[in-house]
């Protein structure tokens, strides 16, 4: 039994080192950092945040995120769906950590942007888990993908600080 538990122990470590130098490749620098609250009911009978939860945590950062960038967003006639979301979960968090979500775009499309998200303690700066969504702009009154609008990709880029769209004409 001991030997398992050391077996686990060592492809546990050495998933995470794999993990944080996937993560230090994408040179990602994250501008939008949103302080997110633990609830009470966030908290499995294991005495960690649940791995839903950090689903939730990513929703409220993505929409702060967009409010905050493109502000005149039309949310009558348009709106932005995930339509492809991959977490990898990295570290567990327990009820008095103090935990933010840094969120960035890494890349624009015609129709959708890659969104690059990151769960981490405030205090500590571990990492705690990694997430990449694919984002699509949609027709609200057609019912049906939309180009990006030029506005959305300006504020996007201006925010970033980098051009980081790859939109075809």
């Amino acid at each position: 039994m001991k030997i398992k538990t050391v077996l686990f122990l060592i492809v546990y470590k050495s998933l995470y080192l794999c993990i944080v130098k996937y993560h230090k490749m994408d040179n990602i620098e994250f501008h939008h950092i949103l302080p997110v609250q633990i609830r009470f009911n966030d908290i499995d009978k294991f005495g960690h945040v649940n791995n839903t939860v950090f689903f939730q945590y990513y929703d409220t950062a993505k929409t702060d995120y967009v409010v905050q960038v493109c502000p005149n967003v039309d949310w009558e006639r348009e709106a932005i769906m995930v339509v492809h979301i991959e977490s990898d979960f990295i570290s567990q968090i327990i009820g008095e950590c103090k935990v933010g979500v840094r969120t960035a775009v890494s890349h624009i499309g015609n129709k959708s942007f890659t969104l690059k998200q990151e769960v981490y303690d405030m205090e500590t700066n571990e990492l705690k888990c990694t997430c990449t969504s694919i984002m699509v702009a949609y027709d609200l009154i057609n019912h049906q993908s939309m180009l990006l609008p030029e506005s959305w990709v300006n504020a996007i880029c201006k925010f970033e600080g980098k051009n980081i769209a790859t939109r075809s004409k």
